[in-house]
């Protein structure tokens, strides 16, 4: 636990769409004039009955061959790390007609409105499945969740409650940074899968060979501010610098990104600027960066203070290049800012869009949340669903080994897995030594249409992380 960082991305504004992976409403937008929602008291929600993958994946799909173990620099990987583990003999959560899966989640508070939306959209996903192709390996998938209410006790109350209690078979799409490393912790201890975790925090992935269980969704900010710097240096090359950052997980694993690409021969940084998630107003912040007149503003910050850091640039007379995290990259944003403030502000995604209506997989992804209790399609829903089809990917591999140690040989050994709601060309591939999921994408650009509607436009190939040299 002293290892983990308990900051937090997911308790303020999400980010976006993603994609995946942030919470919208937080204090900081109060100075955005946003006011405040709180979601049903109901703590739990859950999936009976009927959910499931894409019937691609359960086509394609085929029995799971031992993942490779590793030895690196000393660390054990894979099955062996797993070995050293408290792995359960038996399978709990798997009977002859179901599979019982879990997750924590921040369903209340001021972000639970937005945020429940993922499990919401992930168990509409498995009740299409679960009705249409008699679920996974012959029996339905149930998906239980709990209200971690942002907070690593509560999270681990939770965890614990769908662990011991209810008997869960695995852990899958697990929602917080602030408060999932407490739980990371308390599953490798007890051997119980944490699949496809919505967190961006460099931990869930970087190392496998200490959470052994734990497997991430999202790309973590640290490969998203790679990207930035990269581009950076690439496409804006002699131009000048300044940073913005919040002092949690999205801001120092972001920024530390940045810092490790971005060519300083080429692109100085000449003034940087620190917040907490707690405060109110960054005009401080602002006016101290507008000093520095830079060409472009990196901004490693939740949706609130992006709106807020926007429009207090302009109050100064200052318009940078912006550049933003992936969260940023839902329609929600605009809602916060004036479209022609955010008009040319760049940021990477992998999805498909929610607005792509003449998208057949994008149609059918509306035609499944309608029919099957799904919440309203955004690029949320887009992304929580291409969670769920990995989910129903992984279980598929694992009928002849239905255990939790099969569960995560299944996971190691998907190589280009594809869902049709990601931009062409992002794939998913594991490896006992890489449990990140998204890894790709491409850079979008927020433009205004002709009726000041503000929407955003992918530009470039698509690319992937290369690691950090």
């Amino acid at each position: 636990m002293s290892r983990m960082r308990l900051a937090c991305l997911l308790r303020r504004a999400w980010g976006p769409a993603m994609l995946l992976f942030a919470a919208v409403l937080l204090v900081a937008l109060a100075a955005c004039g946003g006011d405040e929602e709180t979601a049903p008291d109901n703590a739990t929600v859950i999936a009976t009955g009927t959910a499931a993958a894409s019937a691609t994946a359960a086509a394609t799909s085929s029995p799971v061959t031992p993942a490779a173990t590793a030895s690196v620099d000393g660390k054990l990987y894979g099955a062996e790390a797993r070995a050293t583990t408290l792995s359960p003999e038996t399978s709990p959560g798997i009977t002859d007609t179901e599979i019982l899966l879990g997750a924590e989640v921040i369903l209340s508070g001021t972000n639970g409105a937005v945020y429940a939306t993922l499990p919401g959209a992930t168990k509409a996903y498995f009740d299409y499945i679960n009705e249409t192709q008699g679920g996974v390996c012959g029996r339905k998938i149930v998906y239980k969740v709990q209200d971690n209410f942002d907070d690593p006790a509560r999270a681990v109350e939770a965890a614990r409650r769908l662990v011991e209690q209810d008997k869960v078979f695995a852990m899958v799409g697990s929602l917080s940074d602030a408060a999932h490393p407490a739980t990371m912790e308390f599953l490798n201890e007890r051997g119980v899968p944490d699949l496809l975790v919505s967190a961006g925090g460099a931990q869930f992935g970087a190392d496998p060979s200490a959470n052994p269980w734990t497997v991430q969704m999202i790309p973590s900010y640290t490969i998203d501010g790679t990207f930035l710097g990269q581009y950076i240096s690439e496409n804006l090359s002699g131009k000048t610098v300044a940073v913005l950052w919040e002092n949690d997980t999205i801001g120092q694993d972001g920024f530390a990104g940045l810092k490790q690409v971005l060519d300083p021969s080429k692109n100085p940084i000449v003034a940087e600027q620190s917040y907490e998630y707690t405060a109110v107003s960054i005009s401080s912040q602002m006016a101290n960066l507008a000093k520095s007149n830079a060409d472009v503003l990196v901004l490693h910050s939740n949706l609130g203070f992006i709106a807020q850091a926007v429009k207090g640039a302009d109050r100064l007379g200052w318009h940078p290049q912006f550049l933003a995290p992936y969260i940023v990259t839902d329609d929600m944003i605009f809602q916060f800012a004036p479209p022609k403030l955010i008009e040319g502000t760049l940021a990477r995604s992998a999805t498909k869009m929610a607005v792509w209506r003449d998208d057949p997989a994008i149609a059918e992804h509306y035609e499944i949340m309608n029919k099957y209790g799904g919440p309203s399609p955004s690029n949320f829903t887009v992304y929580a669903q291409i969670l769920a089809e990995l989910t129903v990917e992984i279980l598929s591999r694992s009928c002849d080994n239905l255990t939790r140690e099969g569960v995560m040989e299944a996971v190691e050994s998907i190589k280009g897995f594809h869902s049709d709601l990601a931009l062409d060309g992002v794939n998913f591939s594991f490896s006992p030594t890489d449990h990140v999921g998204f890894q790709s994408g491409r850079f979008l650009r927020a433009k205004v249409d002709e009726n000041g509607k503000g929407y955003w436009e992918y530009f470039g190939p698509v690319t992937e992380f290369q690691g950090i040299s």
